[in-house]
């Protein structure tokens, strides 16, 4: 007989340390909003709060964990705090210059049993996997928030390496910006190692301002069930967000 499940609301969103990005000139005029405290950085991350509040488990990426540019305010920590989230990590692990900073981050309204910092490999150094482990067992659900390289090399050794870590695991989810679609060489080979299924369809979430390409996934282990998987603005980031509903076994979270 079935295990009786869970229904969480799941969101994966590149916030672009709360920076607006409306067309593709802004890289070039706006570019001292990546750098800099100016702009309406709070407006956005109130934005986003709003968002993440309608979620129950939120992984991050170019999440600012407090430098020059967000004021030193760490920015992982204000949107647990302003969506309600009693439970929230983050892993800094990119420098942008001298005076900005950027994380993967994690939010949950569940109690992390255990929450793991990962580096991953790479031809340069400063990409990493946040791994949350949800029960005791070996089988317990567990999410892992990334921010993958640009470079085809460096992604697909840091798939090899998240595909260890998540290797035989039904109840897996792994989320984030992969700066690469589903068909690409690296990630059919994260699909033959590990339990993770690709999506029935591919959202797609970049640029926001007119999506083209589906870089950013939630994939789940085949113990998994989801629906209504849709992409939503992330306030005036580049990328937009991914929400989904997942369906977790009641043994997975215990």
């Amino acid at each position: 007989m079935d295990d009786q499940r869970r229904r969480l609301r799941l969101l994966s969103a590149n916030i672009q340390a709360g920076s607006s990005t409306r067309r593709y000139s802004d890289y070039a005029t706006r570019s001292w909003s990546h750098v800099l405290p100016a702009g309406n950085k709070r407006g956005s991350l109130d934005t986003i709060a709003q968002l993440a509040g309608e979620h129950d488990i939120v992984g991050l990426n170019e999440s600012d964990p407090g430098s020059l540019r967000s004021g030193f305010t760490n920015q992982t920590h204000y949107l647990a705090q302003r969506a309600g989230f009693d439970y929230w990590s983050h892993q800094p692990n990119r420098r942008v210059g001298s005076v900005a900073s950027s994380a993967n981050g994690l939010l949950s309204k569940l109690e992390p049993r255990e929450v793991i910092d990962h580096p991953l490999p790479g031809r340069v150094k400063g990409r990493g996997v946040l791994m949350a482990h949800f029960g005791d067992h070996d089988d317990a659900l567990t999410v892992a928030v990334a921010h993958l390289s640009l470079g085809a090399g460096s992604r697909a050794s840091q798939l090899a390496f998240i595909a260890e870590l998540l290797h035989d695991h039904p109840h897996a989810v792994l989320m984030g910006d992969f700066n690469c679609s589903i068909e690409q060489p690296e990630m059919r080979t994260l699909f033959q190692r590990t339990r993770l299924q690709p999506p029935e369809a591919a959202l797609p979430t970049f640029p926001s301002w007119r999506p083209q390409r589906a870089i950013d996934h939630i994939l789940i282990g085949d113990g998994l069930r989801c629906s209504s998987a849709r992409a939503v603005p992330a306030a005036q980031s580049d990328h937009l967000a991914l929400s989904l509903e997942l369906e977790v076994p009641d043994h997975a979270l215990r």
